[in-house]
C-alpha cells in the first residue's frame, strides 16, 4: 500500500499532529469556567461566534482539534488536505491574535507577554503552507 505522503513530511505533520490532538484532548474535559473563557475570547475576535453555547462551541472545538490533529498522524490522508486543514486552523488563531486587543504591541505585530502564547501559532502555518505548496509544485511538474 502506498501512502499520499512522503517521508519528510511526517516529522512536521507529526509534532503538529500530536500538540493539535492533545490540545483538542486538554479541551474534551474543559469544565464551564474554562469553556466560558474560550468561548469569550473567540467570541471576541470572531463576532459570528457569540450566539454558541459556551459549552456546545468548545466541545465542538475539542472534536475539530482531534479530528485534525489524527487527520495529520494518518498517513493515508494526503498532505494536500492535512495541509490546507492546518493552514486554515492555523489562520484561524493567528486572525485572533491579530484581532485582539492586548495580545501584540500597539502598531506592531511583535506579541506582548498575554499573546506569547497565541504567536508562537504562526509554526502550524507555516507547516501547513510548507505542505499545500509542496503538493501544489509536485502536481505541476
Amino acid at each position: 500500500m502506498r501512502f499520499p505522503v512522503r517521508a519528510h513530511q511526517m516529522p512536521a505533520r507529526i509534532a503538529a499532529g500530536l500538540f493539535i490532538l492533545n490540545s483538542g484532548m486538554t479541551k474534551s474535559k474543559a469544565d464551564k469556567q474554562t469553556a466560558e473563557g474560550l468561548h469569550g475570547m473567540a467570541g471576541g475576535t470572531y463576532p459570528f461566534l457569540k450566539s454558541q453555547d459556551p459549552e456546545r462551541f468548545t466541545a465542538l472545538l475539542a472534536k475539530a482539534e482531534m479530528a485534525l490533529g489524527a487527520a495529520l498522524l494518518l498517513p493515508m490522508v494526503p498532505s494536500l488536505a492535512a495541509g490546507a486543514a492546518l493552514t486554515a486552523f492555523g489562520g484561524g488563531l493567528i486572525g485572533m491574535y491579530l484581532k485582539t486587543p492586548g495580545m501584540h504591541e500597539e502598531g506592531s505585530v511583535r506579541p506582548t507577554q498575554q499573546g506569547l502564547a497565541v504567536a508562537k501559532d504562526i509554526w502550524l502555518v507555516g507547516i501547513g503552507l510548507s505542505l499545500v505548496t509542496e503538493e501544489l509544485g509536485r502536481r505541476k511538474r
